[in-house]
């Protein structure tokens, strides 16, 4: 007889429900969420062929953990379980969710998704800590035109070294006005300081990955798109053709479809926000600053004379996933014709 769990996760405990083929209860109750303490519970039942749960911020750390204690585990989209369990259940309590993840292993009525390798999270997190960085450093920066503004003064660009000392000139004589600039600054050089260290590293991890240093052969293409790209990625085995990389990352238009209506609306705007973004900044580049003859530009400047050059990115960016995801399945450099 087969025997199938679902598992509900929060930060401190996992509400574990075993039921058979038949979706007879044969074993609940709850865990610490580790994966040492949801295989101990696991063990001490039936063995189960399917053990389910949801995406969410430990499920990495499950997923491989468990795997690794050779649980058959699967992690299902939330979203998708969300509408499921909303039918399975009138009230919706840890312990109903972990039963209707259990109906859901047992019936199949799910579609696994990828869980990304520990390695391609630490990537994701240094490039987020990295926004994250220059983020405060321009709330810095418009913090410092807003207090100087009131004395008559315009800034110059903020990365230039006229930055400061415009800044700090105008301060002179002014107690009140010098001191608030002073501790500005400093938080502001601590913070450049920090996003130069974060540079140098993906700029060593590049230099040290074959895939990434690949995927800069692509005009428009740096070492944050390239580092960014190949961890949203992850495994270029998981997608079957290269082009279905352009609705995992929400570059593809969105379509509703009912009986007389049929609606073509604007890109879905799914998946990786900042790999979608890097991908329209790398499309940006080429269109903007490569100067070379090259086909693929010619082909999204042509969009944008037929319609608009917003759409002409759009294109090229999905354009761009494709041949990178490509590029990374083939082990095949960019080829500039």
């Amino acid at each position: 007889m087969e025997y199938f769990a679902g598992l509900d996760v929060s930060m401190e405990e996992t509400h574990i429900c075993i039921l058979d083929h038949e979706g007879v209860l044969i074993r609940e109750g709850k865990a610490s969420s580790t994966p040492k303490a949801i295989a101990t519970f696991l063990a001490d039942g039936p063995i189960c062929g399917k053990v389910v749960f949801e995406t969410g911020r430990m499920a990495p750390m499950l997923f491989h953990g468990l795997t690794e204690l050779g649980v058959p585990v699967v992690c299902i989209e939330s979203r998708q379980a969300y509408q499921a369990l909303k039918s399975l259940a009138g009230h919706k309590t840890d312990r109903n969710d972990a039963r209707g993840l259990a109906h859901l292993a047992r019936t199949g009525f799910y579609k696994p998704t990828h869980v990304k390798s520990l390695s391609a999270h630490a990537i994701r997190s240094l490039i987020a800590a990295r926004k994250k960085l220059v983020g405060q450093r321009v709330t810095l920066d418009n913090q410092i035109r807003g207090l100087v503004v009131v004395f008559g003064v315009r800034l110059p660009r903020a990365l230039s070294p006229a930055f400061k000392d415009a800044a700090l000139k105008v301060s002179a004589g002014v107690p009140g006005l010098h001191a608030a600039l002073r501790g500005l600054f400093a938080a502001r050089e601590a913070i450049l300081t920090a996003v130069s260290a974060i540079d140098s590293d993906i700029k060593a991890m590049t230099r040290k990955s074959e895939v990434c240093t690949r995927l800069m052969t692509v005009p428009g293409v740096g070492p944050i798109t390239a580092l960014a790209f190949a961890a949203a990625i992850d495994d270029p085995a998981r997608f079957k053709r290269s082009r279905d990389v352009g609705p995992y990352l929400g570059l593809v238009p969105k379509r509703h479809q009912s009986g007389e209506v049929d609606f073509i609306g604007s890109i879905s705007k799914h998946g990786d926000v900042r790999v979608r973004t890097l991908l329209y900044e790398a499309a940006n580049v080429m269109l903007t600053r490569y100067a070379a003859p090259l086909k693929l530009k010619s082909w999204a400047l042509a969009i944008g004379q037929r319609s608009t050059m917003r759409k002409a990115r759009v294109a090229l960016s999905r354009r761009l996933a494709i041949i990178l995801h490509a590029m990374m399945r083939d082990q095949t450099d960019f080829q500039i014709a």
